[in-house]
């Protein structure tokens, strides 16, 4: 299901509607912003996601020991 010309200039009115020409180009920036955001996270998200259980594995390692002990 493909969006067409028409869907898009709909939604660009009704966009333009609710928050007016004059807020438009901050609420542009604001999305802009939003999605750069997004994409840093999801970059830094494999990152963190290793970091987390190799943290996890050490707190793991450490009970461990202190079980045994």
């Amino acid at each position: 299901m493909a969006i067409g010309i028409w869907q898009i200039i709909l939604i660009l009115v009704v966009v333009l509607v609710l928050f007016g020409a004059g807020k438009l180009p901050s609420v542009m920036g604001d999305v802009g912003k939003g999605m750069k955001n997004f994409k840093d996270g999801l970059k830094d998200g494999d990152v963190a996601d290793v970091e987390t259980d190799e943290k996890t594995a050490a707190a793991n390692a450490e009970d461990d020991n202190k079980d045994k002990s």
